[in-house]
């Protein structure tokens, strides 16, 4: 086990209001709640707990990576000694768990793998939480524990009814944190959110993986009739998101983070390409498109209410077309934030996928 973390003195634990731990923190969606965290809460100390898989990079937090409020440490939830002595030495308040196996295709072929990282390592992360008596616990999961639906809306109340690993260990690791509320008052709160989309993203997913295709001059691959439908949400309104749960959502429930922007993986590669190729007619559009056979499973879509987190006074603020132009100027610049970026653009073994 190896930790990488500042050399210059921090303070005692009792220097700051908080001590915040995030998992994955260098990943997509967190590396965002860790910048706006740093910023906007000098008086926390964020701790950014990463094992620096293929997908997370350093280099989404080079904003912040000098602040006095944040720490990295390298190392991994699976590993129960490591992760006690973690919550004993740096005296965490809170967690948000984000750390997880998450690309769809690819948990067909790992199962194993997603189940251990995505269960296993979650009960070790609430177990060493619970004894630490953290005051929240934070866990991020997703709109596909609900298995699709073509016109039911999913409220926070509706059946788990996943339909591909991923979404499974994500809904198995769902029922051991709802469990240590249950039986312990832990106080655990989980998210469900739709697609996230924006800078930091590696490119294994649609639309990253659509973007640097076309920037690099080769075709958008679509799973079968390309009709399935995801909704998405820019990578700063899931941050605000997050950040409500943060302060406002309460020990024990579940909080649904949607959207009512929706399209199709047909009509988004349309869209990419005609923003990043300048195309005028459809039969243009079709040059840059293969269609490949489908995956084992694919949900049609995830509706889902959101009205108990408007509750709390968050809601959608970024239109889709300000947010994707922002995303396609990012990756224009940064597709190699990743050491092992070009891997990400073949098509062997999985194709991409929306989560």
């Amino acid at each position: 086990m190896t930790t990488a973390v500042r050399a210059e003195p921090l303070g005692p634990p009792n220097s700051f209001a908080k001590r915040v731990l995030v998992t994955g923190g260098a990943g997509f969606i967190a590396s965002h709640v860790i910048v706006s965290l740093v910023e906007d809460y000098p008086n926390y100390m964020i701790v950014n707990l990463d094992k620096l898989d293929y997908c997370a990079s350093l280099k989404n937090l080079e904003t912040i990576s000098d602040k006095q409020n944040y720490k990295f440490i390298q190392g991994d939830i699976c590993d129960s000694h490591f992760v006690k002595l973690l919550f004993e030495t740096e005296k965490i308040d809170i967690v948000l768990h984000f750390a997880a196996q998450t690309h769809v295709d690819l948990s067909f072929v790992r199962a194993f793998e997603f189940t251990y990282v995505n269960v296993y390592g979650t009960h070790v992360l609430l177990s060493a939480a619970h004894e630490a008596r953290v005051e929240k616990f934070i866990y991020v999961s997703t709109d596909e524990v609900y298995g699709g639906s073509l016109d039911k809306e999913f409220d926070e109340s509706s059946p788990k009814q996943p339909t591909n690993p991923y979404a499974s260990s994500k809904a198995a690791a769902e029922c051991f944190v709802q469990s240590y509320w249950e039986r312990y008052k832990f106080p655990v709160v989980i998210t469900r959110s739709s697609n996230v989309y924006g800078p930091h993203q590696y490119p294994e997913k649609v639309i990253p993986k659509f973007i640097s295709l076309l920037q690099h001059n080769r075709k958008c691959c679509i799973h079968g009739s390309g009709l399935q439908t995801r909704n998405f949400l820019y990578a700063t309104d899931v941050v605000e998101a997050f950040l409500t749960v943060l302060k406002k959502g309460k020990p024990g429930e579940i909080y649904n983070i949607g959207t009512n922007f929706e399209m199709s993986v047909l009509q988004l590669a349309k869209e990419l390409i005609q923003l990043i190729k300048e195309t005028k007619s459809e039969s243009e559009m079709e040059n840059w498109v293969d269609y490949v056979n489908d995956r084992p499973t694919n949900d049609m879509r995830y509706p889902m209410k959101s009205e108990k987190i408007h509750g709390l006074g968050w809601r959608p603020k970024v239109p889709w077309k300000e947010g994707i132009k922002k995303t396609i100027e990012w990756y224009r610049e940064n597709f190699h934030n990743w050491k092992n970026a070009e891997k990400a653009l073949e098509p062997f073994p999985v194709q991409p996928s929306f989560v």
